[in-house]
C-alpha cells in the first residue's frame, strides 16, 4: 500500500497539491508557536551578574491561593510588576548558615549617566562586586559618597577612566561623581551596564530602606553544597522569597527575563491553541474534501477486489507521505518565521535583546506529529463511508453525494451552537481575561457548530436562495440552486473556512480596535489639566509641591504609574494602577466617579473602577485585599468607584501608599491646571529645568503618546490574528480551487448536453454568490454576537466600534479572493473541449 500510495502521489500531483499546501502552511504556523514556547521555556536570562553565587535569594513572583476544588486548593503564581525585595536581616541569617563564606546583599538602583544616556545602567553597592565576581581593571574602589566605579561596558564607549567625572541621575536628582576605578569580569556579560557606589551611599539612595533587591550566597571551598542549599531554601521560604540556583539566577538578576519568558510561553501557547483549532478545521476539511473527490477511483478499486482495509490503508499512506513532505517544507519555514517574529517583538520592546530562538527539535517533532495525526484521522473518517458500501453502490454514489449528514452530526452541531450561546452568559458575567477566554471559546463553538451543521445550512440556503438566483441569473441560476442543494455536503469545507476567516478576523481585530479606542477616549476626556510636567528619569514627590507654588497654577497632581495584583473569580489578575495626591485632583482628573469621592482617598484607602469592583465583588466601604507591585499584601477600604478604568487604571491609590513599593519611588508626571490667562508657561518651563530631562508638554500630547503605546501593545494581538485569518483565507481559497478543479467532468457533461460556456460560467458565478453570501452572513453574525458580548463585558460599551474601512477590507478581501479562486480554475476548465474533459480523471 505504501508503494501504491507513492505512485498515486506521483501521478496525481495536482490533486494532492491543495492538501499539501494546507498541511505545510499548518506546520509552519504551529512550528512558529511551538518554537516560541520552547525558546521561552529555555530562556533564563543571563546569570552572569551572580555568577559566583551558588544561590540568590530574591522575591520575583507571588503565589496566591485560589478556590478549593475537590479538596485541593488551586494556587496561581504571577510575576511581580515591581521588583520585590527581601528584608536586610535575611543576609545575616544566610551568613550564619554552616558552609556559607559570605552572604552579600545587592541593591539595584535605577540610574542614568549623562555620559551614556542611551545605555541601560544600574547602580549597586561596591560589596556586590563579589557576586559576579568583578575585578579591578584600573584605579581603586570608591571610598566616598562622591566617587563611583564603572564597569567596562560603561567605560568603553564613554572613555570614562579613573579621575574622570560624570553626572549620574538617580532618584530624580542629578549628582556629579568622580570615577575611582574601572571593573571587569572574566566572562562575557550581556544586559545592563553597572556602576558602583560605596555601600553606605547606595543604601542612602535606595528607595527601599532596610531591604535588599537580592542576597547572593558565597560558599566556602569545603562546604556541603546540598546542605547549604537546603538551609538557604528554608530561610528564603520563611522570608517569603525564593532561592534561585543554576540558570535561574538570571531571573533573579533581571526579572525582565522572567517577564520575557512568561510572554513567550503565554503568547506562544495561547496562539498555538487558536492556531491548532484553525489548523484542525482546515486540514480536516481539506483532507476530507480530497478523499470525497476521489470517490470514483476508490469505487473502481473496490470493484476490482480491493478490500475496505486496503483502501483505507492506501489513503492513510498517502496522507502520511504528504504529512512528511509538508513537515520538510513547513519546519524550515516555521524556523524562519519565528526568527522574524522574535526580531519584531524585540524591536517593539516586548522581549529583551538577549532573548534568542532556541531548540527546534522538540517543537518540530511535536508539530509534525500533531498535524499528521489530524490529517490521518480526517482521512480515516472521510474514507469510512466510501469503503463501507458495496462496490456497485460506490460507483453509483460517485455521481451524487448524500445532501446531509447523519443524526449524530446534527445533534453535535446543535449542541455546539447551544454551548456557544450559553457562553454569552458567562462572558457577560465576567471581565478581563476570563471574559476574553469565554468569548474565544464561544467563537470556536460557533464555528464548530457551523462546520457540523453546514450540510443542512447549505441545503436550506439553496432552497431560500433559489428564487433569487433564478431571477438574477435565469436558467444558470436554476442550475446553480440545484447544484447547491445536491452538493450541500461537499461545500462544507468551503463554508467552514470562509466563516472562520470572517468570524475570527471580525472578532479579534475589531476587539483590539475597541480597546484602543476606549483607552484613548477615557484618557482624553478624563484629563482636565492643560499641562504635564514629565521627565524620562522620573520626578520626586516635591515636584508637585513646587508646581503648586507657581503663580497661576490652580492645581497640580503627581501621578505614579504602577500595577497591582487583585483577586478575581478564577485567578488573580495583574491590573494597571496609579498613585496620586488627592489634593486638588478633582480639578486635574475626572475619573467619572459613580459613588464615593476621591477626596476621601488616604493611606489605607483605595478607589477602584466599577468593572474591577464587579469582578472582585467589592462595594463602596468594603475592605479590599490586594497586593502592591512588589508583592506586599495590603487591605484597603474602598472609598470611591469610578468608570474610566481603561484610561487611568483599575486601581487608584494614595501616593504615600506606594512609597517604598515601586522600583524608582518617583512620579511619572505632574498634571498641572492653570487659571485662565495666567501666563504661567514661562514659570513652568523654568520649573522643568530644575529636574533632569524635565519638560512641560500639552496634555493632548500625552494622549497622543498613550495612543501610540496602546497601538504598540495591540500590535501583538493584531499580528497573531493576521496570521490566523491569513491562513484561514488561504485555506478557503485553496479549498475553492480544489473544489472547482474537481468539477471538470460535471461542467463538460453540461456542455455536451447543450449548456453554453457562458451559461456554465454564469452558473458557477451564481453558486459562488450564494455560497459566499451565506458564509459572509453567518461569519458576520458570529463576529457581531461575539464582539458585542466581549466589548460590553470588558469596556462596558453597549455597541462596539467597527470602522467601515475595516469591515470593507475584511469582507471585500475575502470575497475577492474567494471569487478569484473560483473564476480562474473554472475559466481554465471551460477552455477544455467537453469530450476531452469527460475523459479526465475525477
Amino acid at each position: 500500500m505504501l508503494r501504491l500510495a507513492a505512485q498515486t502521489l506521483r501521478h496525481r500531483t495536482g490533486g494532492f497539491l491543495a492538501t499539501f499546501v494546507a498541511l505545510a502552511a499548518g506546520v509552519a504556523v504551529l512550528m512558529t508557536c511551538a518554537l516560541l514556547v520552547e525558546s521561552g521555556w529555555r530562556h533564563h536570562g543571563d546569570p552572569h551578574r551572580y555568577g559566583a553565587a551558588v544561590a540568590v535569594v530574591a522575591d520575583r513572583d507571588l503565589t496566591v491561593d485560589g478556590p478549593t476544588v475537590l479538596g485541593e486548593t488551586e494556587r496561581t503564581t504571577v510575576l511581580l510588576p515591581e521588583r520585590g525585595s527581601v528584608p536586610g536581616k535575611v543576609a545575616g541569617d544566610l551568613a550564619d548558615v554552616p558552609g556559607v563564606d559570605r552572604a552579600v546583599g545587592d541593591r539595584r538602583l535605577v540610574v542614568t549617566t549623562t555620559a551614556a544616556p542611551g545605555l541601560p545602567t544600574t547602580g549597586h553597592g561596591w560589596s556586590s562586586t563579589a557576586l559576579a565576581p568583578y575585578r579591578l581593571v584600573s584605579g581603586r574602589p570608591p571610598r566616598s559618597d562622591g566617587e563611583i566605579a564603572v564597569d567596562a561596558r560603561l567605560a568603553g564607549p564613554t572613555r570614562l577612566g579613573p579621575g574622570a567625572t560624570t553626572e549620574v541621575v538617580t532618584g530624580g536628582v542629578s549628582r556629579t561623581y568622580e570615577v575611582s576605578g574601572v571593573v571587569g569580569t572574566d566572562g562575557t556579560a550581556s544586559g545592563r551596564a553597572a556602576l558602583f557606589f560605596t555601600d553606605a551611599h547606595a543604601a542612602a539612595l535606595d528607595p527601599h530602606p532596610g531591604r535588599y533587591d537580592a542576597v547572593g550566597v558565597l560558599t566556602a571551598p569545603d562546604a556541603d553544597r546540598d546542605a547549604v542549599l537546603a538551609e538557604v531554601r528554608r530561610i528564603a521560604d520563611a522570608a517569603g522569597a525564593t532561592a534561585y540556583t543554576g540558570h535561574d539566577r538570571g531571573i533573579a538578576a533581571e526579572p525582565e527575563s522572567a517577564a520575557a519568558r512568561s510572554l513567550a510561553l503565554g503568547a506562544g501557547a495561547a496562539f498555538a491553541g487558536y492556531a491548532a483549532a484553525i489548523v484542525g478545521f482546515v486540514v480536516a476539511g481539506t483532507v476530507g474534501l480530497s478523499v470525497r473527490h476521489r470517490r470514483r477511483d476508490l469505487a473502481l478499486l473496490r470493484a476490482v477486489a480491493a478490500t475496505p482495509g486496503q483502501v483505507r490503508s492506501m489513503l492513510l499512506a498517502e496522507v502520511g507521505l504528504l504529512g512528511l513532505l509538508a513537515g520538510a517544507v513547513g519546519v524550515p519555514a516555521g524556523l524562519l518565521a519565528t526568527r522574524q517574529v522574535r526580531d519584531a517583538l524585540v524591536s517593539r520592546g516586548f522581549l529583551p535583546d538577549e532573548f534568542t530562538v532556541r531548540g527546534g527539535v522538540l517543537s518540530a517533532a511535536a508539530v509534525v506529529v500533531t498535524v499528521a495525526v489530524v490529517a490521518l484521522f480526517s482521512a480515516w473518517i472521510a474514507a469510512l463511508r466510501v469503503t463501507r458500501i458495496r462496490p456497485t453502490e460506490a460507483l453509483g454514489e460517485a455521481a451524487v453525494e448524500p445532501a446531509t449528514g447523519g443524526r449524530a452530526r446534527l445533534v453535535c452541531g446543535l449542541a455546539c451552537v447551544a454551548g456557544a450561546f450559553s457562553l454569552t452568559v458567562l462572558t457577560g458575567a465576567t471581565d478581563g481575561q476570563t471574559a476574553l477566554g469565554a468569548a474565544m471559546g464561544m467563537l470556536y463553538l460557533f464555528v464548530l457548530g457551523v462546520a457540523l451543521l453546514a450540510p443542512w445550512i447549505n441545503q436550506g440556503a439553496a432552497r431560500l436562495l433559489g428564487p433569487v438566483l433564478r431571477t438574477v441569473w435565469g436558467d444558470s441560476g436554476y442550475l446553480a440552486a440545484a447544484n447547491l442543494r445536491a452538493n450541500a455536503r461537499g461545500a462544507v469545507a468551503v463554508l467552514t473556512a470562509l466563516v472562520l476567516s470572517v468570524g475570527l478576523g471580525g472578532t479579534v481585530w475589531f476587539l483590539q480596535d475597541n480597546l484602543e479606542r476606549q483607552t484613548v477616549a477615557q484618557s482624553r476626556e478624563g484629563v482636565l489639566a492643560q499641562y504635564a510636567l514629565t521627565s524620562g528619569t522620573g520626578l520626586p514627590a516635591s515636584a508637585a509641591v513646587e508646581a503648586r507654588r507657581v503663580p497661576g497654577v490652580a492645581a497640580a497632581t503627581g501621578v505614579r504609574r504602577t500595577s497591582v495584583v487583585v483577586p478575581d473569580r478564577l485567578e488573580p489578575q495583574t491590573v494597571p494602577a496609579q498613585g496620586i495626591d488627592p489634593l486638588g485632583a478633582d480639578r486635574t482628573l475626572d475619573l467619572r466617579v459613580r459613588s464615593g469621592s476621591l477626596d476621601a482617598l488616604r493611606e489605607g484607602t483605595v478607589a477602584v473602577s466599577t468593572a474591577r469592583a464587579d469582578a472582585a465583588g467589592w462595594r463602596l466601604g468594603d475592605k479590599a485585599r490586594l497586593w502592591l507591585g512588589d508583592g506586599t499584601p495590603v487591605t484597603l477600604r474602598v472609598v470611591a468607584l469610578y468608570e474610566r478604568g481603561w484610561g487611568f487604571g483599575d486601581v487608584t491609590l494614595h501616593r504615600r501608599t506606594l512609597d517604598g513599593h515601586t522600583v524608582t519611588g518617583l512620579d511619572d508626571r505632574v498634571l498641572i491646571r492653570t487659571t485662565p490667562d495666567s501666563g504661567a508657561e514661562g514659570a513652568l518651563a523654568e520649573l522643568a529645568r530644575r529636574y533632569p530631562g524635565g519638560q512641560v508638554t500639552d496634555t493632548a500630547r500625552l494622549t497622543g503618546e498613550l495612543a501610540e503605546d496602546v497601538a504598540v501593545s495591540g500590535w501583538l494581538n493584531k499580528m497573531l490574528v493576521t496570521v490566523l485569518v491569513g491562513y484561514a483565507v488561504l485555506a478557503a481559497a485553496n479549498t475553492l480551487v480544489m473544489a472547482a478543479l474537481a468539477r471538470t467532468r460535471e461542467l463538460s457533461l453540461l456542455r455536451l448536453v447543450g449548456v453554453t460556456r457562458g451559461q456554465a460560467k454564469r452558473m458557477v458565478h451564481a453558486e459562488q454568490a450564494g455560497l459566499l453570501g451565506v458564509a459572509l452572513l453567518i461569519g458576520a453574525a458570529i463576529a457581531a454576537v461575539t464582539l458585542t458580548t466581549i466589548v460590553r463585558a470588558v469596556t462596558g460599551a453597549t455597541v462596539p466600534h467597527v470602522p467601515a474601512t475595516g469591515w470593507t477590507a475584511l469582507l471585500g478581501g475575502t470575497t475577492a479572493l474567494a471569487l478569484l479562486a473560483t473564476v480562474v480554475p473554472v475559466t481554465h476548465i471551460l477552455r477544455t473541449a467537453p469530450v476531452e474533459g469527460m475523459g479526465v480523471r475525477e
